[in-house]
């Protein structure tokens, strides 16, 4: 199995390129159209291939994402696997700004929106790990 499919829109390819190379370097395996689907293979049966047996899902969000239809079916794959999200088999990263509703407002997303490129590699690594996201917390009160 691989540990991520990476499902996006056409418009943000670059994103998801770079997504699945951070997920690469720090050891993970990635399915990625842009790399893994070749010329004469069916296009829907390598997608339902990735969809399927993939571990977890990431969904390179943006606004062409969520409007698109054909990527409907990529993330309902993996949501409906994993309806509660206590798994993390959908795992959403926002790339663009994009107004998140139905079923996309109730997930957790990590957020790389506005963020330099060592900060996004940094935040989506360890955002992506399974255990508790804490990072040192600076003291609160007036010096």
């Amino acid at each position: 199995m691989t540990d991520f499919f990476v499902s996006y829109n056409s418009a943000d390819q670059a994103w998801a390129k770079w997504i699945a190379q951070q997920l690469e370097g720090a050891g993970f395996s990635t399915v990625i159209q842009a790399w893994d689907f070749g010329a004469g293979e069916n296009f829907i049966l390598a997608m339902q291939k990735a969809a399927t047996e993939a571990k977890r899902t990431i969904a390179v969000l943006s606004p062409d994402y969520v409007s698109a239809i054909f990527t409907q079916p990529e993330w309902a794959a993996a949501f409906v696997q994993d309806p509660t999200g206590s798994k993390r088999q959908l795992i959403p990263v926002r790339v663009r700004p994009v107004e998140l509703t139905g079923l996309w407002a109730a997930i957790v997303y990590i957020n790389l929106v506005g963020l330099g490129e060592a900060d996004a590699k940094r935040t989506l690594l360890e955002q992506i790990g399974t255990g508790r996201s804490k990072s040192p917390a600076p003291f609160p009160g007036t010096p």
